[in-house]
């Protein structure tokens, strides 16, 4: 009866986790020398993004923004890609995290063009979590440290992601 029943679980167990819907696109990096551009999440078009402008306005009258916007990559978590910011043309800086955890972008794609969809809320985000996102970011324990109270800040849960090939110089 137990060796039956450890069957039973074993077999439950398999057939669950090949159920999971796995994420259309996980990538941590890209090959040296590689350019970090493609789709990233779930499929999606350039068509309706919006400016930052447009963001930080559509956000100051209505605290949160459904849609697509245009921007930069300025930064990405030096440990897998799991979160990206954007400059924003009133002197702030967005997160942009993916939803669910379920894609990252390539960790070398700072400085590229990016159109992401999603959802944009301003936000506080609590010293634990700031302090996650520097240590991710690469920060000293000392700069990691000198965080000690939460930020208002702008937020973007991404569902998919473009990344353009043509980045700065």
């Amino acid at each position: 009866m137990k060796k039956i029943l450890i069957a039973f679980l074993a077999g439950a167990s398999l057939t669950w986790s090949c159920s999971q819907k796995a994420p259309e696109t996980v990538v941590e990096t890209v090959a040296e020398g590689e350019v970090p551009t493609g789709v990233f999440g779930e499929a999606i078009s350039e068509a309706g993004a919006l400016s930052l402008d447009q963001l930080v306005s559509h956000l100051e009258s209505n605290g949160e923004f459904e849609g697509k916007i245009l921007g930069e990559i300025k930064d990405v978590c030096s440990k897998k890609g799991c979160w990206m910011t954007i400059d924003l043309p009133n002197g702030e800086t967005m997160r942009v995290t993916f939803k669910d955890y379920g894609f990252f972008v390539p960790k070398n794609s700072q400085g590229f063009p990016v159109i992401i969809e999603g959802v944009a809320t301003k936000t506080v985000t609590d010293v634990e979590t700031l302090r996650h996102y520097a240590e991710d970011g690469g920060k000293s324990k000392e700069e990691v440290e000198a965080i000690t109270a939460p930020k208002l800040e702008y937020a973007f849960e991404a569902v998919g992601v473009i990344i353009k090939p043509d980045a700065a110089s």
